[in-house]
């Protein structure tokens, strides 16, 4: 019996060597990854033309986001302060947006959820 003991403890021995080479190999490969995707980050990414492409607003959005041609982009964001500025999302549900009376003409209705407020902003621009 004490033969088997001894047998099995050097099996356990080998095995656990094994493991530890793969993690340390795990390691490494992670750091070469790592590496790859530092280098990867540091190219800039190009702005989207058609984001970029200046959009008259109709009169009821003019109202919100102001009248000269500005970027989609811009409008949304200029949008979100205007939101924020005077409270209008939904204290409940931070996903909706209640219209007042500026934004009641371009959204249609009296609440609007965030995603498809861009939706209903894009038909008032041209």
């Amino acid at each position: 019996m004490a033969k088997k003991k001894k047998a099995t403890k050097k099996v356990a021995k080998k095995a656990t060597k094994k493991k530890a080479t793969k993690k340390a190999a795990k390691k490494t490969t992670k750091k070469v990854a790592k590496k790859a995707t530092a280098k990867k980050a540091k190219s800039k990414r190009k702005p989207n033309a058609a984001f970029m492409k200046p959009l008259t607003p109709s009169s009821s959005l003019a109202a919100v986001v102001g009248s000269k041609a500005i970027p989609r982009t811009q409008v949304v964001k200029k949008l979100w302060m205007y939101i924020k500025k005077h409270n209008l999302q939904d204290s409940k549900n931070r996903r909706n947006i209640n219209a007042d009376a500026n934004l009641r003409p371009i959204f249609g209705k009296a609440t609007v959820s965030m995603f498809e407020m861009t939706k209903l902003v894009s038909k008032h621009l041209k």
